[in-house]
């Protein structure tokens, strides 16, 4: 097919040249304005493929701009109306040099398919009105010849004129939507660095963002404002008497709420306004006129004393000042130093107590008379259970420190018991307190046994008991427990011989029973045989 083809042209060829022709052409028609400069024999196979048809190939080497976005998978050539077609199915020539070789049905173009959808007042647009020279951004697009769809940027600016000249970001739709340029919709004054509240609130934008022309054309100032201090935009009325920052005086609220006296500078007085002072209004210290003097040399002046004279001192109360001050009765400045004046000096885990444990809050908080025994604040719980002769008057410290509760340096020595060795080292509750029946703790300080076996279980069965008492100490030594004062001899079996020489475990064996296990000292038989086999 092919070199018939080729066959076929060059006969035409020898017969135009045969009739002097040069003019003559093999060409089903003209082709169209913009590819005028491809008329021509020896420009065909510009376009067409020896002996085939037109290439997409060769379309795209000439359109280079149309090649590079669908090399980047954009734009209306490469949605999926289009993709795989061949050019010449849209875009064919050869009908003349007024033929329009890109020519579709605009009122019915889905715009969705370029990658860029339409909308609000976009959608409402002719397609000329965006399509147009001076729109193209794309340098290839811009050299070509005639009108192109290609070469726009979706970018807002690509379009519209940039009315902030700069002074803000390039993204329109930051502030702005698609339904029209003005309101901003989006805008939100609250995520600026200057937040709106009070009545600026309610002020015009135009107020605060004067128009003006700038470069020769209107402009609108939004950045670059200043705004630290209120006189960037109010008139400073005081001339500057009270410095800058009108918010010392007055609120965003209302500029006729004043935090203090309008222009008045308080420091200027003999009673500087500090603390919670700064916060009153004035007619609550000044009842009649404001110029006239208010007595203020101690806080009861102007305070009732709340702890109705419990520290008053030869007949005289000391100012508030001495334990509180201006910020706020809360609290107290009340010191451990000046505590260690009163009748009850701090000391030990005292030093440690909140103010509040002990001077507690009824009607009144309590100052005065609250006591300074150790049994007006702490409950007495050894009474009844210790005599009163081992701590006169339930004075706690008799045993306890101050330091820490358990630390106690009771002389055991005055009771009818002193202790000796190991029962030295043995705190007060090992003995006193024991875990009755009923599961609960109880103490116990008088009248307790002496004996042995009251606290300590015996572990030789009674075998040493003596009308009902087992005397331990007839063979333990009191510290180590050592059996040192026990003597065989006065035993009913003396060792004697050989037997003085024989280990106490050779003959004193130990005796399993079901419950326990024990030596077995009293041996009640003492025949040979009974020993030795």
């Amino acid at each position: 097919m092919k070199k018939r083809f080729a066959l076929y042209v060059v006969l035409l060829v020898l017969f135009n040249l045969l009739n002097n022709s040069s003019n003559a052409q093999i060409s089903p028609g003209d082709l169209c304005e913009p590819h005028a400069h491809l008329e021509g024999m020896t420009n065909c196979t510009l376009c067409h493929i020896l002996g085939d048809k037109v290439s997409n190939d060769k379309c795209l080497d000439c359109h280079k701009e149309l090649k590079s976005r669908i090399d980047q998978n954009k734009g209306y050539h490469v949605s999926t109306e289009i993709k795989g077609k061949e050019c010449v199915s849209c875009h064919n020539d050869h009908h003349g040099r007024k033929f329009e070789v890109i020519r579709f049905q605009t009122e019915k173009f889905d715009h969705k398919l370029t990658g860029y959808t339409l909308e609000g007042a976009h959608a409402k647009k002719e397609c000329k009105d965006c399509h147009k020279s001076e729109f193209i951004t794309d340098a290839d697009v811009k050299k070509l010849k005639f009108d192109s769809y290609l070469g726009l940027s979706t970018e807002c600016l690509g379009c519209h004129e940039d009315y902030h000249q700069k002074t803000l970001s390039s993204s329109c739709l930051n502030c702005h939507d698609y339904e029209a340029f003005k309101p901003a919709p989006k805008f939100d004054h609250n995520k600026a660095k200057f937040k709106l509240v009070g009545k600026h609130t309610e002020v015009v934008c135009l107020d605060c963002h004067k128009k003006e022309q700038k470069a020769g054309k209107d402009y609108q100032i939004f950045a670059g404002m200043e705004f630290k201090n209120c006189t960037a935009c109010h008139e400073d009325v005081h001339d500057n008497k009270f410095g800058q920052d009108c918010r010392k005086c007055h609120s965003e609220e209302s500029f006729h709420t004043i935090k203090g006296m309008k222009d008045f500078d308080h420091s200027k007085t003999n009673f500087k306004l500090e603390g919670k002072h700064n916060t009153v209004s004035c007619t609550l210290c000044h009842k009649t006129n404001l110029t006239d003097p208010v007595k203020h040399e101690r806080c009861i002046d102007c305070h009732t004393d709340y702890h109705e004279k419990q520290f008053v001192k030869d007949g005289i109360s000391p100012d508030c000042i001495e334990c509180h001050s201006v910020n706020g009765f809360a609290g107290s400045s009340f010191t451990i130093e000046k505590h260690a004046l009163s009748k009850f000096p701090l000391q030990g885990a005292h030093l440690a107590t909140p103010c509040f444990v002990c001077h507690k809050k009824q009607e009144r908080w309590s100052f005065r008379q609250i006591g300074n025994q150790c049994v007006d604040c702490h409950e007495n719980i050894h009474k009844t259970f210790i005599d009163e002769k081992y701590y006169p008057e339930s004075d706690c410290k008799t045993c306890h420190s101050e330091n820490f509760w358990r630390e106690v340096t009771f002389d055991h020595n005055l009771t009818p018991y002193p202790l000796e060795g190991a029962h030295k080292d043995q705190g007060c509750r090992e003995c006193h307190f024991k875990v009755g029946a009923d599961g609960e703790v109880h103490q116990q300080f008088t009248g307790l046994s002496q004996q042995c076996s009251n606290c300590h279980k015996d572990s030789h069965r009674n075998q040493f008991e003596k009308n009902g008492v087992t005397d331990c100490k007839a063979c333990h030594e009191k510290i180590s427990w050592d059996v040192t004062q026990f003597d065989h001899n006065k035993t009913s079996f003396k060792l004697e011989g050989k037997h003085a020489e024989v280990a106490c475990k050779e003959c004193h064996k130990e005796s399993l029973e079901p419950d326990s296990k024990f030596v077995l000292y009293k041996i009640n038989e003492f025949k040979c045989e009974d020993c030795h086999h």
